[in-house]
């Protein structure tokens, strides 16, 4: 019967941990897409001095709000709305952990995985967008017209891929733990 007792305890010491480390991931991909948000080092642009001179000045970068397009008005709609269910994520998740309910944990697994869904949609989105508006301009320039100008993603970009990892971490640890207060749970024969 101590038997049981002691491997109850040692399967609580392992949900704590992970249900700790699911929130402090969570945490930090609501506060690295929010960062990404509403920086504007999304797209870097940058132009060699050495082949235009007097433009050293036209080095650039964007943000997710500079343009009115349709596919870019997409992109600033489902990346704010990861965001904001996010926050809810991480209120279900400290729900689910207190009642150390397995369906309540693989139901905010999923909840995590469909923000997770949502912010890839709106990185890739943006990045569709950015290769589609470069193909116009050098399709209205010419490829000489970009002789010397070369573009990247930026720091902003990075974050929100590194928030989409932590989404995705949060949501298979949510797993886990379900797993674990499963197997922890009697059996009734």
């Amino acid at each position: 019967m101590c038997a049981g007792k002691r491997r109850r305890y040692d399967a609580r010491v392992a949900f704590a941990p992970l249900v700790l480390t699911a929130g402090v991931c969570g945490l930090l991909s609501f506060a690295l897409l929010a960062a990404a948000i509403g920086s504007e080092y999304w797209y870097i642009i940058e132009i060699n001095p050495f082949n235009r001179s007097g433009l050293e000045d036209m080095n650039s970068h964007s943000g997710l709000w500079r343009s009115n397009e349709e596919l870019h008005s997409v992109i600033v709609v489902v990346l704010p709305l990861s965001l904001v269910l996010l926050v809810f994520g991480g209120i279900c998740g400290l729900v689910s952990s207190l009642a150390q309910s397995p369906v309540l944990l693989v139901g905010t697994a999923s909840y995590f995985f469909t923000c997770s869904l949502l912010t890839l949609s709106g990185v890739v989105l943006y990045i569709i967008y950015s290769y589609l508006a470069l193909a116009e301009t050098e399709r209205l320039l010419g490829p000489e017209g970009l002789a010397g100008v070369s573009t990247s993603f930026g720091w902003s970009t990075v974050l929100a891929w590194l928030s989409y990892g932590l989404e995705v971490l949060s949501g298979l640890l949510l797993l886990t733990a379900a797993h674990k207060v499963k197997q922890d749970r009697p059996t009734i024969a």
